[in-house]
């Protein structure tokens, strides 16, 4: 006789194993993750966003509760970041939506039914890139992710960044220490200015659900590029986590509630993931010439 177990049962029964597992990207490089192994099938894909890694607070606390619900999460560093291999590259969004794909098509080979994709600042601009080319995840949940690409360089690059990085070529940027952090190229500082969040925005198919958490008080991207994801995105729901800063510094319980409420509630409607699993194990070249 066979016993069907509710998610709470699940959870309350679930053995989280965690392991280190490498994927190799369309280039060739090898991604670093950690695999939440709760013994689900379901898995939800944790992203970091800018000079970020996976063991940021907030990508390792939205695993941990993931695993309390019974539900497998992958988070793992894009290339040239964290432990992946690779070079560190300003912009970059498609490339990393890349990334995401290679990830995505690695556990559909192993039978993973993969139900969220989730990403933290520009994490998030990745994970909505990736929903506008593909309809093989039911749910995807952007963080704080920044509307407007065109703001927040300034902030960075300085002042008529565009007229000295053409004389130049490029500019590096240092810390407040002094230290050299990256160099911006003129190819890279395009590719992020030619980044069309609204284009993909509404090219995310009507059946994909779309959650966007995004702080009161965050100082980083503010909160208004929330409300233009609410205006443009078919089928979304807006969570504004009043107090909370980029990193939600001290409202993480806040935010794995709201992330992990929105996965449970939605995972198992309007989707067949049997038809999911055929369709991204279907090898697929770049995405970087598609968005």
């Amino acid at each position: 006789m066979s016993i069907t177990l509710t998610q709470e049962e699940r959870a309350q029964h679930a053995v989280t194993h965690q392991k280190r597992v490498i994927i190799e990207n369309y280039h060739g490089e090898k991604l670093v993750g950690i695999l939440h192994d709760t013994g689900s099938k379901e898995l939800v894909i944790v992203c970091h966003g800018f000079q970020s890694w996976k063991e940021r607070i907030p990508m390792v606390n939205l695993a941990a509760a993931l695993e309390k619900e019974g539900i497998s999460a992958f988070r793992f560093d894009f290339a040239g970041n964290g432990e992946s291999e690779g070079s560190f590259r300003y912009g970059n969004y498609r490339r990393e939506a890349d990334d995401l794909r290679a990830v995505i098509q690695h556990f559909c080979m192993e039978k993973r039914v993969i139900t969220a994709i989730t990403g933290h600042s520009k994490g998030g601009n990745v994970v909505l890139l990736y929903a506008s080319k593909f309809n093989d995840v039911p749910i995807v949940v952007n963080m704080s992710g920044r509307f407007n690409l065109e703001r927040g360089i300034e902030g960075r690059l300085g002042k008529d960044f565009l007229q000295r990085i053409k004389e130049t070529g490029f500019i590096d940027v240092w810390n407040k220490r002094g230290k050299f952090e990256y160099r911006v190229t003129e190819e890279s500082l395009m590719d992020r200015l030619s980044t069309d969040t609204q284009a993909a925005c509404l090219s995310i198919y009507p059946d994909c659900r779309v959650l966007t958490v995004h702080g009161s008080m965050d100082r980083i991207v503010p909160v208004e590029d929330a409300m233009e994801f609410a205006k443009f995105i078919p089928n979304h729901k807006l969570h504004i986590i009043e107090g909370a800063d980029h990193e939600y510094t001290s409202c993480q319980d806040e935010l794995a509630s709201v992330v992990v409420d929105f996965v449970r509630t939605h995972s198992h409607q309007d989707r067949d993931m049997s038809e999911q699993l055929s369709s991204c194990t279907r090898v697929d070249g770049s995405i970087q010439s598609r968005l």
